[in-house]
């Protein structure tokens, strides 16, 4: 199944600045680890040392948070779209 992840303006420079990427994978962990296979730079900004997608990152699948779903182990459907948003920290000190 073929599923489009897209990428962040925070994490394209480790995706050759690619705004989307096309991956074949039957759950959201095989879309991931598609995508880390293609440009193993970007592992350490969604995963944890143990292999767990970090708490500061969310991904959609279709406009649904994954971790209301079946979290890594969603299935996809072909032509899903997941999209990755990291959270961003910070602001102006007052």
């Amino acid at each position: 199944m073929s599923v489009m992840i897209q990428i962040p303006a925070a994490l394209r420079a480790l995706t050759e600045n690619r705004t989307r990427i096309e991956v074949d994978a039957k759950t959201v962990a095989e879309a991931l680890q598609g995508l880390v296979e293609m440009y193993p730079g970007i592992a350490r900004y969604i995963f944890d040392e143990h292999r767990r997608l970090r708490s500061f990152v969310n991904v959609f699948l279709n406009d649904k948070d994954i971790r209301t779903l079946n979290g890594l182990d969603t299935p996809l459907k072909d032509s899903d779209h997941l999209i990755i948003l990291p959270a961003i920290a910070g602001g102006l000190d007052r």
